[in-house]
Formats: C-alpha cells, structure tokens, sequence
C-alpha cells in the first residue's frame, strides 16, 4: 500500500513542510518587529508581502490540483 501512494505522500509531506516554514518564517519576523520597533505602516508592509507569499504557494497548489484533475 505504502509503494502505491508513495507519490501522494510525498507531495502532502512537502506541502506541510513548507507550511511549517512559513509558519516559523512569520514568528521570526513578528520577533525581529517587535525587537527593532518598527513604525505601523513598515509592520503592515512587511506582513502584507508574507501574507501574499502564502497566497501564491496555496493558488499554486490549487492550480496543480485542477491541473492535473483534468478540469
């Protein structure tokens, strides 16, 4: 069973990964904000560029998803 789906597995291993990395990558930001006093509008840029970053990884997962089904 494992040899059949090894393939599936794989994609949803690396896509929680790097999830997780985004998640790691926001809490090291919020601490590096939050350390070097940042003013409002810089803390909202910088949140707005990581936000649409996450935005393209999960539009890009979605594609390849309606990709690859075919519709």
């Amino acid at each position: 069973m494992l040899s059949e789906h090894f393939e599936t597995i794989e994609i949803l291993g690396t896509n929680f990964a790097i999830a997780i990395l985004f998640v790691l990558i926001g809490l090291a930001i919020q601490d590096v904000l939050k350390k070097g006093d940042v003013p409002k509008f810089g803390r909202w840029f910088v949140w707005l560029v990581l936000f649409l970053g996450c935005a393209g990884f999960i539009a890009k997962g979605i594609i390849q998803v309606i990709w690859e089904s075919g519709l």
